[in-house]
């Protein structure tokens, strides 16, 4: 498995882990609107992610190329739609705001894991 599936796949693994970490944690040590905010909005962008995943790999893997275009419009369509979906949790009021930009941070804090934990591998040229 070379470095791009290999960050990929503890992307996709540690965002499901950071998830529950961090809901829990708002659950434990704050109020339910900011433990439900993290929640949804580590939902949303999780969710998003693995979308994403689908669509680049159907689009890039042979025979059935996409065209750049239509890989672009569903890129805009699930912004949009995720722009409206956490838009709609801000106004129902029953999420708070900084409890959903901790959840949207998840695939971030996952991105900058998964950096280290290859980093780490290179330059403790550990075996693989």
């Amino acid at each position: 498995m070379n470095i791009q599936q290999r960050i990929v796949e503890f992307v996709r693994r540690s965002n499901w882990i950071l998830l529950a970490a961090s809901s829990a944690a708002g659950l434990i040590f704050a109020s339910r609107e900011l433990a439900l905010g993290i929640f949804c909005g580590g939902l949303v962008v999780t969710v998003n992610f693995h979308l994403l995943a689908r669509t680049l790999r159907g689009a890039l893997t042979p025979p059935h190329l996409a065209s750049f275009s239509s890989v672009i419009a569903k890129y805009y369509l699930r912004f949009l739609a995720s722009g409206c979906v956490l838009f709609l949790l801000i106004l129902s009021g029953q999420v708070h705001p900084l409890g959903l930009v901790l959840g949207v941070s998840t695939v971030v804090m996952s991105i900058f894991l998964a950096t280290l934990r290859e980093v780490k591998k290179i330059l403790c040229k550990e075996a693989v």
